[in-house]
């Protein structure tokens, strides 16, 4: 009997692999490879890909969403002109680790799957005793721009916080607060986060979000800072939400350190935070 079971699932596997090199119209090249673990369960797939299994369906559907949000310029990651210098969108990433070249400080940050996408995920609980972050791509300190999509629920009245950072731990972080209905943008001063600037913005609970910071320099011991945040299912704000000006009045106290970018969270409602797309690229 198991003998004729994984004959039958072999045979299926191989009329849908040739059916797909006969008549299926080629994946966009950008959705990278499809899943290699798939089910045996066969039916029509979205977008006019003939036919395959529900996994290869949820991943073109989580594709297909994509690219729509990104023609409206909700989930556009750059301009073309925006020199990339590093990014993750975790699809190639290990389930349950975090990726090899992440420093994790704080919170069991994880990859994770669902739905034919791969993301990293804080767990809900238990809360820790600090936020929760994880360094990534160049140290540099200043002249990048750092970009995620970040995901949380509410729970009652308790909301997550998210947000990315630049200059490593002891430089600027741009946090969505839903709880303050705010997008604050805070610098570590000797070892603890203070709020330097903040801008009205209303968040929605079980939707992705876009935030972006960067820090460029204007002159010496002056430094800009820009950030905005939107929900990707609508269309990118033209102008930054928050600008701050940053004078080191003491240059080697003052100034940003040289450090990674970095993704923030803090779980205070009790339910996992997932951040996808990370991407860093040099300020424009």
């Amino acid at each position: 009997m198991k003998t004729l079971i994984a004959t039958t699932a072999l045979s299926l596997a191989l009329t849908v692999a040739a059916g797909a090199q006969q008549g299926r119209k080629p994946f966009p090249a950008h959705w990278g490879e499809p899943p290699q673990i798939q089910t045996q369960d066969y039916g029509d797939l979205p977008g006019g890909f003939g036919k395959g299994s529900s996994t290869l369906a949820n991943w073109i559907a989580a594709n297909l969403a994509k690219d729509a949000q990104a023609a409206k310029g909700g989930a556009k990651p750059a301009s073309p002109a925006a020199q990339v210098v590093y990014e993750q969108n975790f699809e190639k990433a290990e389930v349950d680790k975090a990726p090899s070249d992440f420093l994790v400080l704080e919170g069991g940050f994880a990859v994770k799957a669902e739905g034919g996408n791969k993301f990293l995920e804080l767990p809900g609980s238990p809360l820790p005793d600090s936020d929760c972050g994880v360094l990534f791509g160049p140290t540099q300190q200043h002249g990048l721009r750092v970009q995620a999509r970040a995901f949380g629920t509410r729970q009652g009245r308790r909301f997550p916080a998210m947000g990315v950072g630049l200059n490593g731990t002891s430089g600027f972080k741009l946090m969505v607060s839903p709880a303050k209905g705010q997008l604050v943008l805070t610098k570590s001063v000797e070892g603890e986060d203070r709020p330097i600037a903040n801008a009205p913005y209303e968040w929605q609970s079980g939707t992705w979000t876009v935030v972006r910071l960067q820090v460029t320099k204007v002159k010496d011991n002056t430094w800009k800072v820009d950030g905005k945040a939107w929900a990707e299912s609508t269309k990118e704000p033209a102008a930054w939400q928050i600008t701050y000006e940053h004078v080191a009045t003491d240059p080697e106290k003052d100034a940003p350190r040289q450090g990674r970018p970095a993704i923030w969270a803090m779980p205070y409602a009790g339910t996992p935070i997932r951040f996808d797309d990370l991407l860093v690229t040099k300020a424009q």
